[in-house]
């Protein structure tokens, strides 16, 4: 092999997707193949935060040596096998400072940024790769701030990192999310209720306008358009009327909003090191008020309501095949700028094409769907128009 060019270290952040081992597996394969020496950082950014840096620490549960044995069985496998963690070194509460560090960092909230820099140096890790959404990355983007050299990888069901048209984990959410609305179908048409699925999506819709734009439901909810509950009751009625199995189905973004809420629907008050307070409850809602609606619009009789949200099942598993062939890529991506000395750097698909942008795309403006060309906001159903070169997965990140 030669002498070793140097260290890289990769992590991942945040939720958990498929697809996030078979990166793992591309970088580690190609970085090995140049003259890499490769370390997982394990439970996201915790994993800097938490090592100690003496070599006579015992660190495994910080860091692992990857090896192409190691990253080949686990590339199989949906989640991460390093482990992730939502972990904000820059806005680290007292109670998640590490003992060895406690009489640094005293206050409430802490940067632990110089502790996290400093065990970068400690495990002379020449590059960066961290892997996940906005959240994970835009830390990323500080420590390339700070010096770092850093190439970022883009993960997340919600597809909404700005910068990049696709984000390793969407094509499996959405697979996921087809495959399931079509099952429970059987028991929606059975009792002829309408069918209420809640998804993910915090602030974009993506992943419940693919699937109803693929024909998994009649109609969706998202949060780039507060909606009107009597108006989704009378189109549901509708589409179940003239269904001949008598039900209807609509997708709800979790971070959906009725037109009358000030807020989404949160499901405690706690939140993470991001802000971001636990979504969750907004299909419950929406069941129940389509039952007490429903008499309106079907002659005074009640349509009972199947609700389900399909939460974790949608990341759970293996990846589907273009969350196979996306990660490959994204890690080569990741080493072709390695090799050529750049960092600064996101990996990305832009209008169909692997490219890379700059890290600072990750702090630009929230990618969301563009209302307008994708979403009618009367009917509460995607807009079947405009498809001529648009990419595999229609909408973009501009």
């Amino acid at each position: 092999m030669g002498k070793q060019r140097g260290t890289i270290g990769i992590l991942t952040g945040g939720g958990d997707v498929p697809g996030l081992n078979p990166a793992i597996r591309a970088v580690t394969y190609r970085a090995i193949r140049e003259g890499y020496r490769v370390l997982g950082i394990r439970r996201g950014w915790a994993g800097l935060v938490d090592l100690v840096p003496d070599k006579e620490a015992d660190n495994r549960h910080c860091i692992v040596e990857l090896t192409e044995d190691v990253v080949n069985r686990a590339a199989r496998t949906g989640g991460t096998f390093i482990h992730s963690s939502r972990t904000r070194p820059s806005h680290l509460p007292r109670s998640m400072v590490p003992p060895h560090l406690a009489d640094k960092y005293k206050d409430e909230i802490n940067d632990t940024t110089a502790a996290v820099l400093s065990n970068i140096d400690f495990l002379n890790l020449d590059y960066l790769i961290p892997i996940g959404g906005d959240d994970t990355l835009s830390y990323a983007q500080r420590l390339h701030q700070e010096g770092v050299q850093t190439v970022a990888i883009p993960k997340t069901m919600d597809n909404d990192v700005p910068g990049t048209d696709y984000c390793i984990g969407f094509s499996t959410c959405v697979t996921r999310t087809i495959e399931m609305t079509h099952r429970l179908r059987t028991s929606a048409g059975s009792h002829e209720r309408f069918l209420v699925i809640e998804v993910f999506g915090r602030y974009a819709g993506f992943t419940a306008l693919l699937p109803t734009m693929a024909g998994a439901a009649d109609r969706c909810v998202i949060p780039e358009a507060p909606f009107d509950i009597e108006r989704l009751a009378e189109l549901l009625s509708f589409d179940r009327d003239r269904n001949p199995s008598k039900y209807a189905v609509v997708l709800v973004s979790e971070g959906a909003q009725p037109s009358h809420a000030s807020e989404m629907h949160f499901e405690g008050e706690e939140a993470d090191q991001f802000g971001h307070r636990k979504l969750g409850g907004i299909g419950d809602a929406v069941a129940t008020q389509l039952k007490e609606i429903s008499p309106k619009y079907n002659a005074g009789r009640r349509v009972n309501v199947i609700n389900q949200r399909l939460g974790y099942l949608v990341r759970s598993g293996q990846p589907d095949a273009i969350d196979s062939v996306v990660p490959m890529a994204f890690g080569n991506l990741a080493l072709d700028l390695i090799l050529a000395g750049s960092s600064g750097r996101l990996v990305c698909v832009r209008n169909g094409c692997y490219d890379n942008v700059p890290i600072e795309a990750i702090s630009g403006v929230k990618k969301v769907v563009d209302t307008n060309k994708y979403y009618n906001d009367d009917r509460l159903r995607p807009k079947y128009e405009t498809f001529e070169r648009q990419p595999l997965f229609i909408m973009t990140s501009e």
